[in-house]
């Protein structure tokens, strides 16, 4: 059926006037009235007498219900025009039912569906009106002050204009259609969408590496909770077997002590029976009166009776201060090695984000010496005429081209041969002129050597370091977001110093500082060395 056939019928004559809804099934009685099959029929049904329910006409029987086929057709193609739903543009011209709106008429400021849109397409006179996509409220696209259409944008006010606005309020602004404004906004809004698409990819992309973070972060506890477990089991069991040990050797003294007290008490009471049976012939022989019998027994009973002498017989409780030092001392002795063995994970750990560094001539002291390829640096004994930059050090020291302000870096220096030096990291503003405290408030977190055997960390004030050996190459690690700068014995395997929570804001550079030459007591240079990662 064609678009014009169905404007032949209006709005209200697709309608059914039992449920006011679009045909279904329509059908025509005798008096020429049409309803939807299923409404006319329950309405007869209720009635006793058979009557048209909107010209009141009265039928003898009941009438044959015949199918309207023209009305049908329209009432079909009405529904398929869709139902407007929330959040849609109604059309401004259905009454009851309102169907979706397909355009908006910015002369006439309504808005239509298929049906009532037609004249807009047919007659010549609507045809020039301007449609566009339905929208509401139309009348805010008319200018408040002039009631014209708003078909201009002002650049110089940024605002939507008519055509009044630009000879009353706007003649020497720049005025261009809203077209043009559009296509520029819209390129705009374009290029806005892709940095927020790409924005959000970064974002995504960054969940992901924090997920993954927290995934090596899990495998790490995990690592680090079964290595722990497995040393404390080890630590256990060695103390527990060492006790055993211990008490085992203390009853064994014991045991012995109280066998050779049984055996002087054995003894002791053997001598003292044969005394009462001495005692005993003593004082029947006192008692004798025969003369001559007791002259003959009294030297034999006079003699020396068969016992020891006791005086300097004792039994002396055996001392357990060796036992149990030597029980403590193998202990110190184990967790000694334990502790190596966790030294050298930690170290085989912290050296695995190494980085290459090499040193910046621009911040060295003039009387620094640097190596062709900047991985050393030595005191000479005359300055160099350089400009006096301000990155250049007035102290004999020097910085790495290289800055770090996220992440783990680590790196070796080899010291062996010298008497002095500094070592560790710098923030960028640090003070280089003058005389310098090396302190984490003044942007230092280092370590140093004085008088060939005196190591302190300069933590401020200093704190004096016990190493049990000279390192001869030292490790630094640092961890940035972590706040944590740690030195190692690389050799030993040992932790040196750890400066703990940190709060670093700018980019931290490796310092270096081999002290002055004395006289050539000191010239060995600071060598950045390669890492060989322990096994």
């Amino acid at each position: 059926m064609s678009a014009a056939a169905s404007c032949l019928l209006t709005e209200d004559q697709c309608l059914c006037s039992i449920c006011l809804d679009v045909f279904t099934d329509p059908v025509a009685i005798p008096c020429g009235h049409n309803f939807c099959k299923t409404c006319i029929t329950i309405h007869w049904d209720k009635h006793v007498t058979y009557q048209c329910p909107n010209c009141k006409e009265v039928f003898d029987s009941r009438p044959q219900l015949r199918v309207n086929t023209f009305i049908s057709e329209v009432a079909t193609h009405s529904s398929e025009q869709q139902v407007s739903k929330p959040g849609e543009v109604p059309c401004e011209i259905c009454t009851g039912t309102k169907l979706k709106a397909l355009k908006s008429c910015l002369v006439c400021l309504e808005s239509y569906c298929e049906t009532h849109l037609q004249p807009h397409l047919t007659k010549s006179g609507l045809k020039r009106h301007q449609l566009i996509d339905p929208v509401e409220d139309l009348e805010d696209r008319m200018c408040p002050k002039h009631d014209k259409l708003l078909e201009l944008f002002c650049k110089t006010d940024q605002t939507c204009v008519c055509m009044l606005c630009t000879v009353l309020d706007h003649q020497t602004h720049k005025v261009v259609p809203l077209k043009e404004e559009y296509e520029g906004k819209k390129a705009e809004l374009g290029e806005t969408e892709a940095e927020i698409q790409q924005m959000i990819q970064k974002r995504r992309l960054k969940i992901e590496e924090i997920k993954h973070l927290v995934e090596l972060s899990k495998e790490d506890a995990d690592r680090e909770t079964a290595e722990g477990v497995q040393v404390f089991t080890a630590l256990k069991e060695s103390v527990e077997r060492s006790q055993a040990e211990l008490i085992d050797t203390i009853k064994e003294k014991q045991r012995k002590t109280e066998e050779q007290a049984e055996g002087f008490i054995k003894e002791l009471e053997q001598e003292i029976s044969e005394l009462k049976k001495r005692s005993t012939e003593v004082e029947q022989l006192s008692q004798s009166e025969d003369h001559l019998h007791l002259l003959q027994s009294f030297t034999s009973l006079n003699a020396a009776p068969p016992t020891r002498d006791w005086t300097g017989v004792s039994v002396r409780p055996p001392s357990y201060d060796r036992t149990v030092k030597r029980a403590v001392s193998q202990l110190e002795e184990m967790l000694s090695k334990q502790m190596k063995k966790l030294f050298e994970a930690e170290l085989k750990r912290v050296q695995q984000p190494v980085v290459d560094l090499t040193l910046d001539p621009d911040t060295a002291n003039p009387w620094l010496i640097l190596s062709d390829d900047g991985k050393q640096v030595s005191c000479g004994d005359v300055g160099k005429n350089l400009p006096d930059k301000p990155e250049r050090f007035d102290c004999p020291s020097v910085l790495a081209k290289q800055s770090f302000s996220s992440g783990r870096f680590y790196y070796e220096v080899q010291v062996k041969g010298k008497t002095e030096w500094d070592l560790g990291v710098a923030r960028e503003s640090i003070n280089r002129k003058g005389s310098i405290t090396l302190t984490p408030q003044n942007g230092y977190w280092t370590i140093g050597l004085r008088n060939e055997n005196e190591y302190d960390a300069c933590a401020g004030p200093s704190v004096r370091l016990s190493l049990k050996s000279q390192p001869e190459k030292v490790g630094v690690f640092v961890d940035y977001e972590e706040g944590l700068v740690s030195f190692y014995d690389v050799d030993a395997a040992a932790l040196i110093y750890s400066f703990t929570g940190c709060c670093f804001t700018e980019k931290l550079y490796p310092y270096f500082s081999p002290s002055l030459n004395y006289a050539g007591r000191n010239s060995a240079p600071l060598i950045i060395s390669p890492v060989n990662h322990t096994e």
